[in-house]
């Protein structure tokens, strides 16, 4: 594989049927720090090298980015940092996409998770002053539990009206919340964790996102158990033996792999460092042979077992 692949070479998919991403894109979740992310203790990350890793996304054709406002460590935002690195202005194709619902102090510490309407849009309106925005492009509702989110959706739903919102999606939920969502407002796209060997019992879920024309894009898609961490388990023998076949890397046939499951995926993988960030957006350009992709359903299910 050559590592200078563009993200053009993932596909593209129109995202609430009027914002064309390609289906590679970047998560700011790993750029406020080194080590592990939403800790109190992070060592911030490099500012020049955030900026840097920011601006080389979008020049290998990166146009769909992922934050929150609950995305920082000491002396870093990932909002601020992407607001720096490429806003005044930003570039008319590039996307957007931040979360709400959980909350953090200044401390970094977690603080009471986002429920009322007042709480949710006071959380979007320090989206939209951190990115230095009029309107979000879209905002996710990170949910906690299994219960209703009809007030809350409808409170963005409000907002969507009011002009501050142009598409919603949700994170972390079940087909029966977003079945719920979508009688208030549509939504565009679902966020939630999913990949090779991480939750196999997706499957229906992820290709009924597909059959009604919504996004699903998945979070720790590379990094699976180890979640914020970032640190890889012990990797399956089924995906070493593939990377190996095609000269590239673990994490590469992840990115792959996630891509594969159908043209409404879109992924996010997320990096402080250039070297990384070049290997991920090489991974849109990875092809996997169908027998390649036997065997990572066979590592998948057996998550299963």
């Amino acid at each position: 594989m050559e590592p200078a692949a563009h993200a053009t070479a993932s596909g593209t998919w129109l995202l609430g049927g009027d914002l064309p991403v390609h289906r590679l894109g970047f998560g700011a979740m790993r750029l406020p720090q080194h080590g592990a992310a939403l800790v109190e203790n992070a060592v911030p990350m490099d500012r020049d090298r955030a900026i840097s890793v920011l601006r080389k996304a979008v020049d290998l054709g990166v146009n769909h980015i992922d934050t929150a406002a609950f995305y920082f460590s000491p002396l870093r935002s990932a909002n601020e940092l992407i607001n720096s690195a490429l806003g005044g202005p930003y570039p008319d194709d590039l996307v957007i996409a931040t979360k709400v619902g959980p909350a953090r102090d200044l401390s970094g510490a977690w603080s009471e998770h986002a429920r009322t309407p007042a709480a949710l849009r006071a959380q979007v309106e320090e989206n939209l002053r951190q990115l230095g925005r009029d309107r979000l492009d879209v905002v996710n509702l990170r949910v906690l539990g299994t219960d209703s989110i009809a007030e809350r959706f409808g409170a963005l739903a409000d907002l969507r009206q009011a002009g501050l919102i142009r598409h919603l999606g949700l994170s972390n939920v079940t087909p029966d919340q977003l079945a719920e969502a979508r009688t208030i407002a549509p939504v565009v796209c679902v966020q939630n964790m999913y990949g090779i060997g991480v939750r196999p019992e997706y499957e229906e879920f992820v290709r009924h996102c597909g059959e009604q024309g919504i996004a699903f894009v998945p979070f720790y898609a590379i990094a699976a158990a180890a979640r914020e961490t970032g640190v890889t388990a012990t990797e399956h023998d089924e995906v070493l033996a593939v990377a190996e076949g095609h000269g590239a890397s673990p994490a590469q046939v992840r990115i792959a792999w996630t891509l594969h499951q159908g043209p409404h995926l879109l992924a996010i993988p997320g990096t402080g460092d250039p070297a990384h960030l070049a290997a991920n957006v090489a991974a849109g350009s990875l092809r996997l042979t169908p027998e390649d992709l036997t065997r990572l359903d066979r590592a998948h299910r057996a998550a299963a077992a």
